[in-house]
């Protein structure tokens, strides 16, 4: 299983997340895309001694000095090759609708990125 699970998703994709847990894994619900998160009582996570979370941005940018920092650090990773970033696909901006089909259809295997000429 996994030791953390990014879920940016939610509603459809929480049963995956938490199912896909390892022991003392952390599910960390951040996103709404397919809908909120439905309560869910908290013995469900009892068998793997799992952990969740839902964090929200502006409790850990308290202030600009807070935010440059933690945006340094971000690609301080990316610059030493500690954090990879998958770009999929690149759409031009005049295609937005379509590149919103594309997510919507579950095609995606990374980030999926608007061009802006």
């Amino acid at each position: 299983g996994l030791q953390s699970f990014i879920d940016g998703i939610g509603k459809s994709t929480v049963d995956i997340s938490i199912g896909s847990l390892a022991h003392r894994g952390i599910f960390i619900s951040f996103g709404n895309a397919s809908g909120a998160v439905p309560a869910f009582p908290v013995l469900r996570l009892i068998g793997k001694s799992a952990y969740v979370t839902r964090p929200k941005l502006l409790d850990y940018t308290v202030d600009r000095a807070e935010l440059v920092s933690r945006a340094d650090e971000i690609f301080g990773w990316l610059k030493d090759g500690k954090l990879n970033v998958s770009v999929d696909c690149a759409f031009p901006l005049e295609e937005a609708a379509e590149g919103h089909l594309y997510l919507e259809a579950g095609k995606s295997k990374g980030k999926v990125l608007y061009k802006i000429d």
